[in-house]
Formats: structure tokens, sequence, C-alpha cells
């Protein structure tokens, strides 16, 4: 497997570029799922308090026999736990269930506009930030107005925006804000739930580099500088899902890819969504 590439955050820690996502896999299969990927060179984990699955991620990652520091974990607060005191007790319960002594990033999974102040929320995430017990925090799902706000009434700028993207939702948008802002984009998604691998542009362009059209997609990603943790419970797709590094794409393949777009929606509209 080659080498995969870091992207550094605004506050100069390093993430690489390719993860393991670990969304719906289920937890009796997620711990050996996760040390598959590790032992095939994965060294970034994707989880959240809502998959239901931290325990067995903080598992794999203990019983992959790598040091702590050569594993970025991720985990996301409950959307239930918005309020200043439930996103401190919330976030002990993501360490307890992960076993770890810290956390490599930590997001606010949905903005939840109707259900409280995510500004709260987040002063709680910077209040965690200054514990030490966390490298860096960042958000999930926040629209260009969300994060104005968010700047507008705290000092932590996001490291990222986790979003919704693949190529029918380009989201350069949000893409750009994030951009402008110093805010890393992840994609989540990233193959639209496998249905853009049977788009004619897609599949022409893999018969043309000899890849199958979810390598191709995904290092259309790579290349727009997109963070992206395909998940997998397969071994051999996981193995598929790292071969990115050994081809690349024309700016003319990145340009018909990115004109698929129809901003077609797979998850929940953060504007709509509350939980």
């Amino acid at each position: 497997m080659h080498a995969i590439p870091d992207i550094t955050l605004n506050n100069g820690v390093k993430i690489p570029q390719l993860g393991f996502g670990t969304y719906q896999i289920p937890a009796e299969d997620v711990r050996e799922a996760t040390l598959a990927a590790l032992q095939t060179g994965y060294r970034h984990i994707d989880t959240a308090e809502m998959y239901g699955n931290e325990k067995e991620v903080g598992q794999a990652v203990q019983e992959s026999g790598l040091d702590r520091a050569d594993v970025f974990v991720t985990s996301k607060l409950h959307n239930a736990a918005h309020a200043y005191d439930d996103a401190l007790r919330a976030f002990d319960g993501t360490m307890a269930d992960l076993g770890l002594d810290y956390l490599d990033l930590f997001l606010v999974h949905w903005p939840l506009p109707g259900v409280g102040d995510f500004v709260e929320t987040w002063k709680a995430m910077e209040e965690i930030y200054r514990s030490g017990r966390v490298k860096s925090i960042g958000v999930s799902n926040f629209q260009p107005h969300h994060l104005r706000r968010l700047l507008d009434n705290s000092v932590v700028v996001p490291a990222v925006n986790q979003i919704e993207v693949h190529p029918y939702l380009t989201q350069e948008t949000v893409r750009a804000f994030n951009a402008e802002h110093g805010i890393a984009t992840e994609a989540w998604s990233p193959i639209a739930r496998g249905k853009v691998l049977s788009d004619p542009a897609i599949t022409r362009i893999a018969e043309r580099t000899g890849k199958t059209p979810a390598q191709v997609t995904l290092r259309w990603h790579l290349q727009r500088g997109d963070i992206v943790f395909p998940k997998s419970a397969t071994p051999h797709r996981i193995q598929e899902n790292a071969d990115l590094f050994d081809f690349d794409l024309t700016e003319s393949d990145i340009g018909e890819i990115s004109a698929l777009n129809r901003d077609e929606r797979h998850g929940p509209d953060p504007d709509q969504f509350n939980g």
C-alpha cells in the first residue's frame, strides 16, 4: 500500500487524507473490520457515539499493536448532548467507551438548528479542547451561515467540517467557505451510497485508467483536497478503497466528474434536520 498523504489542519495537527469509516458497521463486525483496515495500512479511523460502535473501534485500535500516536481517531458528539454540561459528559462517555487517553478529533455531529444553540455546544467543545484530551475540534454538516455564526461568537476556528460530498453533490459553496476560513473539508458518503458507481462518465474513466468506479470517485475527492473515509466490512473492498495512490485523474476527468453535480442529497438537509 502506498503512503497516505497528510492534510495539515489549521492548528498544525496532521490528519491522513484517507481514513476508514465505520458508519452502519454493526458493533459485532466493526472490531474485525477496523483491525483489517489498520493491518492494510489505514491510520485514520472515523466513528461517532451515534454509530453505537465506539467501544469496539477502541478495542481494535488498542489490539492493533500500533503506537497510539500513529492512529488518528475521530468521534462525534451525540445529538442529544448539545447543552454545555451534557456535551462535557458525552465526551467523557466517548472516551470511556473508546478506552483511549486522548482523541485526535471531536466533532459536533449536526447543527440541529431547531433544538438549541450550537454556539453553546461549541463553547463546551472549546473547553474540551483546552483540557488537552482532544487534539482538534470541528463540526459536521454545518452550512456557511452556521459557520459564520460560530466564527462570530467563538475563539477556536473549527479544524474541519465534515459534510456530505460526492459527484452528485459537489458542495462547492460550502467547500469554498471552508477553504476561505482555513477549515478542512471531510467528505462523508463519498460514493453516494454506491449510486454514482454506474454513472457513464465515471465508468468510462474507470475503464481508461484500469481502476474501479469507486477508486476513480475516491481519487476525484483526494485530488480536490477532500479528506475521505470510505467504509466497508469486506477485507478486499477495504484494500481496494486504499489503492488510490498509483494513478492520477486528468484535469479533464476531474471537471467531467464535477459536472455531474445535481445537488442531490442522500442524507438529511442540515437546515431541516433536528435529530
